[in-house]
């Protein structure tokens, strides 16, 4: 776990870097924003504690414009609400008060760590999963995690990382699929002063920042071909060449990628290279969608009950015999991503002294129903078939696309995912659909009633 504190180091931040480093924390400190700025690019970190005074909201600002998912959390003297609500306002996940109370500091470091470690299963078909991943994570050799969207392979690979050796060194995460090609090299290797327009200072790369840990490439299969190459090199050499840079830079890393199209169907057609897959590939580890593992199903929901009356400081409630029912009935064809949301839902929605089934509805507000799912099916398709009449493909391919963004809230990932055509595809598309005024949903929300 690591720790950048930004701020002078009075007695009350020097008392909370003491704390930290006593829950195992490894703590960093920068007197400015520039200088926690330059922190992050050359070092990373696990965690920004930045103190009230400064800028809450253009550090948040800064890390979104860099692509550096780090949280953020506010600290200052006194009890101020004032000071604590505009820092949350700022995009701080908490506020601090200092002096500091070693029980608080520890629960959000606690915090922190356990959303890596949020691992729950007891079907026999995750079990395998999970031991032949316990297996492979002692050595140092690639895995290539695979399965539906929603199936946690993320969290998998995290487990994968804590079984191993490299446990208390870095976990660093990257999307290939949220970042532009232009940009995702950059995120990747890193660049030197100069190497763009934009580029006023060294940064480094998620590689360098997971130097001795593990690194993530999530949906690996989403990179450009001219990347897929580069990348071959740093796995094959362990060394990556900053974008501007003229000296390679070594680099010790374990690599886990995950991917949910089938990546030797993808070689087939041309557009993965079949040298980085084996590359890749050394161990495949195939998640089973929630579906096939109906072991799993109650055990998460219980489990997403408790975290979700936690977060939101609610009384902890069981799911009632009738909504067991539900869910276990409930095909979660978006799997535990699915059911995560939907037992979320839930427990803000309840009311009574347990979750009944009334409060386990779909995202539009409609309850989930167990009963007759094949004449249900049967009338939406007519009712569906109907609607197309008279109307163009254009038409008809827009309103899905629009609607399945609504559905995700403008997630463009989840939506790509589901459509089953690229990111890249995806934007473009919406990029037709806003120069035409088409209003599009926003990541987070849907598109304005009047659209």
């Amino acid at each position: 776990m690591r720790l950048l504190i930004i701020g002078r180091f009075s007695g009350e931040l020097v008392a909370a870097s003491r704390i930290a480093m006593n829950r195992g924390a490894t703590v960093s400190q920068a007197d400015s924003l520039a200088q926690g700025l330059a922190v992050l690019r050359t070092r990373g970190a696990d965690l920004v504690m930045i103190e009230v005074p400064l800028p809450v909201a253009e550090l948040v600002a800064a890390l979104e414009a860099e692509h550096i998912r780090t949280p953020v959390v506010a600290c200052g003297t006194g009890t101020d609400a004032r000071s604590a609500v505009a820092a949350i306002q700022a995009g701080a996940k908490e506020y601090i008060p200092l002096p500091p109370d070693p029980e608080l500091i520890a629960a959000v470091i606690e915090a922190v760590a356990a959303d890596a470690r949020a691992f729950v299963w007891r079907d026999p078909a995750m079990e395998r999963v999970v031991k032949l991943a316990e297996q492979v994570a002692r050595s140092g050799a690639s895995v290539l995690v695979t399965g539906e969207s929603g199936t946690g392979k993320e969290v998998l690979a995290r487990h994968i990382h804590l079984k191993s050796p490299r446990r208390d060194r870095p976990f660093v995460s990257v999307n290939c699929a949220a970042i532009p090609d232009n940009l995702l090299e950059s995120e990747l290797f890193g660049h030197e002063r100069g190497a763009f327009t934009g580029a006023v200072a060294r940064r480094i790369g998620k590689f360098e920042e997971a130097s001795t840990g593990t690194l993530l490439l999530d949906e690996v299969s989403e990179m450009d071909a001219r990347l897929q190459a580069k990348l071959l090199r740093a796995l094959q050499e362990r060394v990556i060449d900053r974008v501007g840079g003229s000296q390679p830079v070594p680099v010790d890393i374990r690599v886990i990628a995950t991917s949910n199209r089938n990546l030797s169907e993808e070689v087939r057609k041309g557009t993965f290279r079949e040298d980085l897959l084996f590359r890749l590939n050394v161990v495949n580890l195939r998640l089973p969608a929630l579906r096939e593992r109906p072991g799993d199903v109650l055990e998460l929901a219980g489990f997403f009950a408790r975290r979700y009356a936690d977060v939101n400081g609610l009384p902890v409630r069981s799911l009632s015999a009738d909504a067991k029912r539900l869910v276990l009935a409930n095909p979660w064809r978006g799997n535990v991503r699915e059911l995560e949301n939907a037992i979320h839902r839930a427990v803000l929605l309840a009311t009574g002294d347990v979750i009944g089934a009334e409060a386990i509805r779909a995202p539009d507000g409609e309850a989930l129903s167990g009963a007759a799912p094949v004449e249900r099916a049967a009338q939406n398709a007519l009712a569906a078939t109907r609607e197309l009449v008279g109307r163009t493909v254009a038409d008809v391919e827009r309103d899905l696309i629009l609607d399945t963004l609504d559905h995700c809230l403008g997630n463009r990932t989840h939506a790509a995912r589901i459509l089953g055509i690229s990111i890249r595809t995806l934007r473009n598309k919406l990029s037709e659909y806003v120069t035409s005024g088409i209003a599009v949903a926003e990541p987070g929300g849907t598109r304005p009633s009047f659209a």
